[in-house]
């Protein structure tokens, strides 16, 4: 399910922070859903779990997942999880990448094209209005 790249210069947490986030994103791990425990996963991926530890923390400062001390970690329902400091700096972000991908030749319908695939991805396939 996890599988992290440990040749790469980017963080070993930061891998495991990016790939935790597509799998809340895409439903894998659904809303209130328990996430594997800081131990089992450090086994899963033979990670130390002070790493595995340091991931979920800092998914939790980003609000995708919430802990309750003795039992877990669970995954933030959708609606708790937007906040206007994070949709603005998504909404920044965009704007930079499409400027970029217009700049570098992809036409409005290219874009869009590609904005309807990830749509596609989000909820499990169904398009969200």
């Amino acid at each position: 399910m996890i599988s992290l790249d440990l040749r790469s210069r980017k963080p070993i947490y930061e891998q495991l922070v990016e790939k935790l986030k597509e799998l809340i994103i895409h439903e894998v791990f659904k809303a209130d859903e328990k996430l594997p425990s800081v131990r089992f996963l450090s086994k899963e991926l033979t990670v130390n779990p002070n790493t595995i530890q340091k991931a979920y923390r800092e998914l939790e400062h980003q609000g995708y997942i919430y802990s309750i001390p003795g039992k877990g970690s669970f995954v933030v329902p959708q609606a708790i999880t937007t906040n206007n400091e994070k949709v603005e700096k998504v909404k920044s972000d965009l704007v930079k990448i499409l400027s970029e991908a217009l700049y570098l030749g992809l036409d409005k319908e290219e874009i869009v094209r590609l904005i309807e695939e990830a749509e596609k991805t989000v909820k499990g396939g169904e398009i969200r209005d």
